[in-house]
């Protein structure tokens, strides 16, 4: 039966996009699900606190999952966990630190007594199913980062999950080359291959030449330093940690997410503090700014972040002064740009001097370049190839990058979110689609806004409300109150007096006129007023605000 089988990859996010990676391998009664993201919500997404992948097609075939295998602990990688959990409840596998992060979430969702965690290691192979799930060591912008060789009936599959190759890492030994190398040797059916910085000529640089910039501002400061930096790269938060000591400087944490992982880090061994360097952040005021360095979330200009509160002054422990140092060590999430900017306007508008990465070698990336992806490529040897984890301009680039490389153009998918790439020993094809998109999380609520609500809301944002309230007498229709018309987000009522007084005689005469032709119905007379109020201001402002009616009976 098996030879009649394929194998079946199912993208489910992380394509044509950055962020709510997951991947859906299933063969036969078998499904193995690997990684489970979330994403930034888009300029077009108000109010949306995170997007997650849409898993309705996993819901459908639960009885089939065998587990979750985990790359890293990355929020594009594991951010949608507990959201997953609460559907569908599979054992999760991943190394120490991925778990001590996923810890963290299960314990905000109260999910972690329900949820089976697997520990693994680098070189240790799980049965799930019908495949064999094998975890090789690679390097990352954090720690205990892993690709996955999934060994099934058809062959053998490797994804490369976050990678680059680092010669010298801060933690741990070099990217474990030889044995992709033995795989190859042996046969790769396909390989999944991140996209990311495929753009970039070379070798990305070693996180270790981040720590000599960091050496080097700390050693000719006199002034407080703040570094904003991804919370989960554990590695520089060590390299600033690292500087703090050396020239004799207190380091305070600020940011839920920075020091909760922090937290894990130091209990896991991941992190070495030296005793009495790490001050709570309600101590800063005992010592010189030249005694302190403050290590802080924020980095992607995130609204509620902490270094955004201290750049609008609205954090309640740190205030930005005329001289501190901010050092921002990061590069911006695709479509976060805008956000950085202005937090770096409001920093240097306090008299700050901000240090960021077109002045500063303050950040690496984690992600592999051209020449460490050819490498991949040529290790590997695979048959078939798969661009993943980029916009599509990154997998179109990937592609012809493994063309040069020597894979047949043939033998090259560019896939998308939802579609079934079929997978067997001498073919591969896109043939069908599943049930795949978005789903937004706002505050609580998980998934109850969709594409009406948000629509509602960028009109409410771009052209504000026109409220018309009227009170009519059960019985026989007459206008007992009003209408009064009120607005928000579109006029100043005070300032526009002539406006909206035209505009109560618009919904008085619309109302007469559904008296005189005997429209009674809510539906109707509100349609009407609707309306006639959307072409009165249409005329007048040549501006479409939201019309709301609203009508009361007595």
């Amino acid at each position: 039966m098996a030879k009649n089988l394929k194998l079946k990859i199912i993208p489910l996010g992380g394509l044509n996009e950055i962020g709510k990676n997951l991947t859906v391998f299933e063969f036969g009664n078998d499904i193995v699900v690997l990684d489970c993201g979330m994403a930034f919500p888009d300029d077009d997404m108000p109010g949306i606190d995170m997007v997650i992948p849409d898993i309705t097609y996993l819901e459908k075939n639960k009885d089939k999952i065998r587990g979750i295998v985990l790359t890293h602990g990355h929020e594009d990688h594991i951010g949608g966990i507990p959201y997953f959990l609460k559907k569908i409840n599979v054992p999760i596998y991943g190394t120490r630190l991925t778990l001590g992060l996923v810890e963290l979430k299960l314990k905000e969702h109260h999910l972690l007594s329900k949820t089976k965690l697997c520990r693994v290691k680098a070189g240790d192979m799980v049965k799930l199913g019908a495949f064999k799930a094998e975890f090789i060591h690679t390097n990352h912008s954090i720690a205990d980062a892993v690709a996955i060789a999934l060994h099934t009936p058809v062959g053998v599959i490797v994804h490369s999950g976050d990678f680059k190759i680092d010669s010298t890492p801060i933690e741990g030994s070099m990217m474990d080359v030889a044995r992709f190398g033995e795989l190859g040797r042996k046969g790769v059916l396909a390989l999944l291959s991140d996209s990311t910085n495929v753009e970039r000529p070379g070798y990305t640089m070693s996180e270790s030449t981040v720590g000599e910039t960091f050496d080097d501002l700390f050693r000719n400061c006199n002034r407080r330093i703040l570094v904003a930096t991804f919370a989960s790269n554990i590695h520089r938060v060590q390299q600033i940690i690292n500087a703090a000591y050396r020239y004799g400087r207190k380091v305070a944490v600020s940011g839920r997410s920075m020091e909760n992982v922090v937290e894990v880090a130091m209990t896991l061994g991941y992190m070495t503090v030296p005793e009495g360097v790490l001050i709570s952040i309600d101590d800063i005021n005992k010592y010189r700014a030249n005694q302190l360095c403050i290590i802080t979330t924020g980095s992607q200009g995130e609204a509620m972040s902490a270094l955004s509160r201290m750049a609008y002054s609205d954090h309640k422990k740190v205030e930005i002064v005329p001289g501190d140092m901010v050092i921002v060590s990061a590069s911006p999430i695709p479509g976060n740009e805008r956000a950085i900017s202005n937090v770096i306007n409001e920093l240097f508008k306090k008299g700050a001097e901000v240090i960021y990465k077109s002045l500063e070698h303050t950040h690496v990336s984690g992600h592999a370049c051209q020449e460490e992806l050819k490498l991949l490529l040529s290790l590997v040897k695979p048959k078939y190839f798969i661009p993943v984890h980029g916009e599509y301009r990154h997998l179109m680039l990937h592609a012809a990058l493994a063309e040069r490389a020597g894979i047949n153009r043939k033998n090259i998918v560019i896939a998308d979110i939802g579609k079934v790439i079929e997978v067997g020993p001498n073919s591969i094809r896109q043939n069908a689609t599943v049930p795949s998109g978005v789903v937004l999380i706002d505050g609580l609520g998980v998934g109850d806004v969709g594409n009406i609500v948000l629509r509602d809301r960028k009109h409410l944002a771009e052209d504000g409300i026109i409220i018309v309230v009227v009170t009519l007498d059960k019985k026989t229709g007459a206008v007992l109150a009003g209408p009064d018309v009120l607005s928000r987000g579109f006029v100043y009522v005070r300032e526009s007096e002539d406006l909206m007084e035209e505009a109560k005689m618009v919904a008085r005469n619309t109302l007469d006129k559904c008296a005189k032709k005997k429209v009674t119905d809510w539906t109707g007379i509100k349609n009407n007023l609707k309306n006639s109020m959307s072409d009165f201001m249409y005329t007048k402002t040549k501006r479409k605000p939201m019309v709301l009616p609203v009508i009361m009976e007595v």
